[in-house]
């Protein structure tokens, strides 16, 4: 069988796997979708040999009948079961022990995750100086937001019409 640091590194990349995903997971037992992921990012799964069938097969038939999640030693045997399919041509032990080395110190990966896209699409339409009518009026020179100011119609008491370029001038004119 693996040695007492193989075990180890088996063993952490087990609690690794089996608490990925879950926040209520204690990494004592592996969930199936966590069980084909390992075996997927391991290279367990190989496509000719190991296929994702093969791993959802072994993952029932290690679990008990009514559970849902497999155990550390559950997962041991579920790996000794797949060794000699995916290491064909080696003993059995030396197949567990291949096997043990692949999934040894490994940790999940997020792939496929999206990014916020900073594309030219994203910067054209957040650019105020572009802006115009209303939404122009929202925003000062420097591009920075008026806030409540920009937003509300902040009623004129002033007694003259709105672009009436000569306000506040009749009191200059009545008194001569």
């Amino acid at each position: 069988m693996a040695g007492s640091t193989d075990g180890a590194a088996l063993q952490a990349s087990f609690r690794k796997f089996a608490i990925y995903g879950d926040t209520k997971a204690t990494g004592q037992e592996m969930t199936g979708k966590n069980w084909a992921k390992l075996c997927k990012e391991c290279k367990v799964m190989d496509g000719k040999g190991v296929t994702g069938t093969d791993v959802d097969i072994v993952f029932s038939k290690v679990k008990g009948k009514t559970a849902r999640v497999i155990s550390y030693e559950e997962f041991k045997k579920a790996l000794e079961e797949l060794a000699p399919k995916r290491f064909k041509g080696k003993s059995k032990e030396e197949a567990f022990e291949s096997i043990c080395q692949l999934v040894a110190g490994k940790e999940p990966t997020n792939v496929g995750v999206t990014k916020a896209a900073t594309g030219g699409a994203v910067d054209r339409l957040t650019d105020t100086t572009k802006y115009t009518g209303s939404h122009k009026e929202r925003f000062d020179e420097s591009g920075k937001g008026k806030g409540k100011s920009g937003r509300e119609n902040i009623v004129d008491t002033s007694g003259y019409v709105g672009a009436y370029k000569n306000a506040g001038t009749y009191d200059a004119k009545v008194k001569k």
